[in-house]
């Protein structure tokens, strides 16, 4: 169990940990000097249980509150300390106000200086304390009045903890170890050591994790938890490791990193909160406010982006919104982070964190807002259909494991839920979403037909456009090898349509075909030009470029170049004519491919250009080879 102090300046915390460990914490020279905890102190000890408690000591003075909140966020109980002569005062209100905005739910109130009062006035501090306490989630927290100069309630002041500490409930370690870094030093002899609270999972000796928001790589050297030398240490733990990496300095570390598995290191600049403003707040807060943000042992800066209400927040309301940050944080969902002033001189509210990948665009939609509501009151596997109602291009698992910290091995998705390969992973897509982007392809193909009827159909990327232009190219191939495995597109080279689709030739155009072939045919290797043809037939150039293309849709004849077309007889004769180049001198050169056809040097080039094109050869300089895996190539063994 972690415990963390708070209370208002001079109420005696640091004095009060060590009458009830008997151990003296971390205390700087200014501290001594000074007579006040200016930085968060650490101490560890054995109350009676025979394990290790650890005591987070924390500034009380309004100056170094930023200081108290990276200590904070990772206890599990708060021992709330107020002075019997001064009763309640501003720093003891503004510390209960950041327990509640942490979610931290159990806490000890201790009551010290009672040697320097009457039974009066112990009374009265009680009450004003009930009542502090009675509107908020640790309304009922048990009073221990006690004085750390004489003892007197100290025995049962720790009594109350070790309780405490056997009803505590373990933290869960499913998931990827994360850690804040609240402090950095260097050892002689070992390197640079961090240490922090584990917010979640398990760490070993010789774990590589990262470091930062650059994410730098580093390995697990040493391992103390609790203040014992560890093998492994794990969620709610006070964790020390010694790291090991390239060029490691403790001057590259600040207090707010990361110690992250590199599975969850994502960071970013937006992320989508529950917010609450305090009570207390004399204002409302308006859009686009600017605030400093305290997450883990973090403290940044940004905006905030109120997303339910258009004009301002009104003290002790809730809502949703955004921030903004001008630097980018390590968040999962379900974490808890303060927000203060831009001055930061007081603590203004705070929330839980919804998304951590929040958009730029669209935040207010009201599928968004639906969305964040599902994320606001539920699990993943109950969030995760409103979050996929509204994701076109479904979303990916990786992404879900680094919002949630939720390992796929730990998952239980919804029966409406399917997952879906694609060339860049998996998706995971509503079932009924992705039988709708079927029927849409379905339909949308049909249109084309109605609208191109003179054409075989669009290729990929023309389909696309066409019928799904809003989704990622791997989630429509993902779509489109569905509806062909389904058999409900078909393909016939790169060109798609319906099973039933056939591009057929007018009665005209029948007519002017028998009249055209012949011409190609006897051209050879060299047929006319569409010009050629026309003056030749005494026809419109126009209508026989139409059909000499159509033609070409329907795979009965190959554009060479524009307005040159061969027919498929003529292409297979000088397939087989490059494979015998190659197999006799070992490689096609574009002299020996010329006098082999026994045409003009620019037209064999142009010839081996569509080669390279339709990938049946790939140039080397001047030369080619026949690429073996080319569709021709196969064709034409089969044929043989």
């Amino acid at each position: 169990m972690i415990v963390g102090t708070a209370g208002h300046i001079d109420h005696g915390k640091t004095s009060l940990i060590r009458a009830l460990t008997g151990v003296e914490g971390d205390r700087r020279r200014e501290e001594k000097e000074r007579g006040i905890t200016i930085d968060l102190g650490y101490m560890y000890a054995d109350l009676g249980n025979g394990e290790l408690t650890g005591f987070i000591d924390v500034p009380g003075h309004e100056r170094f509150v930023h200081n108290m909140l990276a200590g904070a966020s990772g206890i599990d109980l708060v021992l709330l300390v107020v002075a019997a002569d001064d009763g309640v005062m501003p720093q003891t209100r503004e510390h209960l106000a950041i327990i509640e905005l942490l979610g931290i739910r159990r806490a000890l109130v201790a009551m010290t200086k009672t040697d320097r009062v009457d039974a009066a006035r112990i009374e009265v501090v009680r009450q004003d304390i009930d009542m502090l306490l009675a509107e908020g989630p640790l309304a009922g927290a048990p009073v221990f009045p006690v004085s750390s100069q004489t003892g007197q309630g100290v025995d049962a002041l720790r009594a109350a903890l070790l309780r405490e500490a056997e009803q505590a409930l373990a933290r869960s370690d499913q998931g990827y170890f994360r850690l804040a870094v609240d402090r950095a030093f260097s050892v002689s002899g070992a390197g640079v050591v961090v240490t922090g609270t584990a917010f979640a999972g398990r760490v070993a000796l010789g774990d590589e994790l990262v470091l930062g928001p650059l994410g730098r790589k580093v390995r697990v050297r040493g391992l103390h938890a609790q203040n014992r030398e560890a093998q492994e240490a794990y969620a709610g733990q006070r964790v020390a490791v010694n790291l090991a990496g390239e060029r490691l300095s403790v001057e590259q570390i600040r207090r707010g990193d990361w110690l992250l598995d590199q599975t969850l290191h994502a960071p970013s600049t937006r992320i989508d909160i529950d917010l609450k403003l305090l009570a207390g707040e004399p204002r409302a807060l308006a859009h686009w406010t600017p605030v400093h943000v305290h997450l883990g042992a973090q403290n940044l800066t940004g905006r905030v982006a109120l997303l339910e209400h258009e004009g301002a927040l009104a003290p002790g309301e809730r809502t949703l919104a955004q921030l903004v940050l001008n630097s980018p944080i390590q968040a999962v969902q379900g974490d808890y982070l303060v927000l203060r002033d831009q001055s930061a001189q007081r603590t203004i509210g705070g929330g839980r964190v919804l998304d951590p990948f929040a958009p730029a665009r669209n935040r207010r939609t009201p599928a968004r807002l639906a969305q964040l509501e599902a994320l606001r009151q539920g699990s993943l596997e109950e969030a995760l259909p409103h979050l996929l109602s509204q994701a076109d291009n479904g979303i990916d698992p990786t992404v879900l494991v680094r919002q949630f910290n939720r390992p796929r091995t730990g998952w239980h998705l919804p029966s409406q839920v399917i997952e879906i390969a694609t060339r860049q992973g998996p998706r995971l897509f509503d079932t009924q979403h992705w039988q709708a982007l079927q029927e849409h392809l379905y339909d949308s193909l049909a249109r084309f037909h109605n609208e191109q009827p003179d054409e075989l159909g669009p290729d990929r990327d023309r389909l696309r456009r066409f019928a799904l232009p809003q989704l990622d190219r791997p989630v429509f191939i993902a779509v489109l090898e569905a509806a062909l495995t389904a058999e409900r597109i078909t393909a016939s080279g790169p060109w798609l349509h319906l099973p039933g689709h056939r591009v057929r030739l007018t009665d005209d155009e029948e007519q002017l075909k028998a009249r055209l072939w012949p011409l190609l045919e006897a051209g050879r290797f060299d047929p006319p030009w569409v010009r050629d043809l026309a003056k030749a037939l005494a026809y419109d150039e126009a209508a026989v470029r139409h059909l000499l293309r159509k033609l070409a849709r329907l795979g009965q004849l190959q554009q060479i170049v524009k307005d040159l077309f061969y027919p498929e007889k003529t292409i297979s004769l000088l397939v087989e004519m490059a494979l015998r180049l190659e197999r006799e001198e070992g490689i096609i050169r574009a002299a020996a491919f010329r006098d082999e056809l026994g045409i003009g040097r620019k037209r064999s080039i142009q010839i081996l250009e569509f080669f390279d094109r339709i990938g049946f050869t790939r140039r080397f300089g001047n030369e080619r080879r026949v690429r073996s895996d080319s569709a021709l190539v196969q064709e034409t063994e089969r044929l043989v």
